[in-house]
């Protein structure tokens, strides 16, 4: 008997042809990048953070300061080899935050007035209002750390008017009128 040599055909998969993936590769690249320079962003200002938190770490007297809507709080850190340049408020240096000069010696008055400018790194967070109520809330801040640091000041800051929270707000519109108080031209026919 003759013996019948089966031969088994295997199927061999062949491979589908693979969708080049180099579009989906460049996307993820560029959001690897992306990603790259926030994280950069960040450490830079977290460094910076740091460097100004080590430069001004410890006691500090706090207050905070109101005038119209503007709100500030105020830190006063100790330190004798203060300059304008440590005087930071919202992340800015004074003197970009504040750019004129009659800004910033109103800011300053209560430090002026008891002999302790250049005395003390400040950082302040001032939130609301305008221009000039926001440096009036600051100088009324600073006027109350003053205060905190030493109570001898009260008396001298007092006597200046620097420890009074201006309590004189913009007065509500009503109806029917244009302002506050100012009403339409009246006419007689």
């Amino acid at each position: 008997m003759a013996v019948k040599k089966v031969e088994k055909t295997e199927k061999v998969a062949k491979p589908k042809a693979v969708k080049a993936a180099k579009p989906k590769v460049e996307k993820v690249v560029k959001v690897a990048k992306v990603v790259k320079e926030v994280k950069t962003e960040k450490t830079e200002k977290v460094e910076k953070v740091v460097k100004v938190a080590k430069k001004i770490a410890g006691k500090y007297f706090y207050a905070v300061g109101r005038r119209k809507t503007s709100v500030a709080q105020v830190r006063l850190f100790e330190d004798d080899k203060a300059q304008d340049t440590d005087l930071i408020i919202n992340d800015k240096k004074m003197k970009d935050y504040f750019p004129t000069i009659s800004l910033q010696n109103n800011m300053l008055q209560p430090l002026k007035a008891v002999g302790m400018h250049g005395k003390f790194t400040m950082t302040v967070l001032v939130r609301g209002g305008g221009v000039t109520g926001q440096v009036e809330a600051v100088r009324l801040g600073i006027a109350r750390a003053l205060v905190e640091f030493n109570a001898e000041f009260k008396k001298s800051l007092k006597d200046l008017g620097l420890m009074t929270r201006d309590a004189r707000e913009v007065e509500r519109k009503k109806a029917g009128l244009k302002k506050a108080r100012k009403a339409p031209q009246w006419a007689k026919r």
